[in-house]
């Protein structure tokens, strides 16, 4: 994966958590900066083969209630090869309760594979789970659906699911 693209990925993550360490406003609980997401995910082509691998990611508040932005990595095998997934999703957040959180959210998709590039459309909806008040640790399950721009149009389902570790 080229130097251009990790760093068109993370430059405006770097620049919202920056802008969030500066903010000097009063709030009731105090936010991460970040959250770092590590988990599984699964894929399933739709026809196609299944694949499954580990996934991480780094999510930031860019508009408090309004704009989560999270830029994450994805290697999933099946039949021997593998995929480099990698998403740039912006997702609206819903607070269900105090332990509970929903957001929807769209944005591009990367695949890199020895067959080449592609390029698709991902769309999620991600539950955050947060059992203790003091949200020092939390779980995650974000169901996706995915759409290639690419000759073809492939489409896929999938899953990811993991601990969710905030960033202070």
């Amino acid at each position: 994966m080229s130097r251009g693209l990790w760093l068109a990925m993370i430059a405006p993550l770097l620049f919202v958590a920056a802008a969030r360490a500066e903010d000097k406003k009063t709030e009731t609980e105090k936010e991460p900066v970040a959250l770092f997401e590590l988990g599984g995910a699964t894929e399933w082509g739709l026809p196609g083969a299944s694949s499954i691998g580990p996934s991480a990611a780094v999510e930031v508040t860019a508009i408090r209630e309004w704009l989560e932005i999270e830029a994450g990595v994805t290697p999933l095998i099946s039949g021997g090869r593998t995929e480099w997934e990698t998403d740039l999703l912006f997702k609206k957040p819903f607070k269900l309760s105090d332990k509970v959180e929903f957001m929807i959210g769209a944005g591009p998709q990367w695949t890199f594979s020895r067959e080449g590039t592609r390029t698709a459309a991902e769309f999620v909806a991600d539950f955050m789970f947060w059992p203790t008040a003091d949200r020092k640790l939390g779980w995650f399950v974000q169901p996706a659906y995915s759409y290639a721009l690419t000759s073809g149009h492939e489409q896929s389902l999938g899953v990811t699911a993991g601990l969710l570790i905030p960033i202070q």
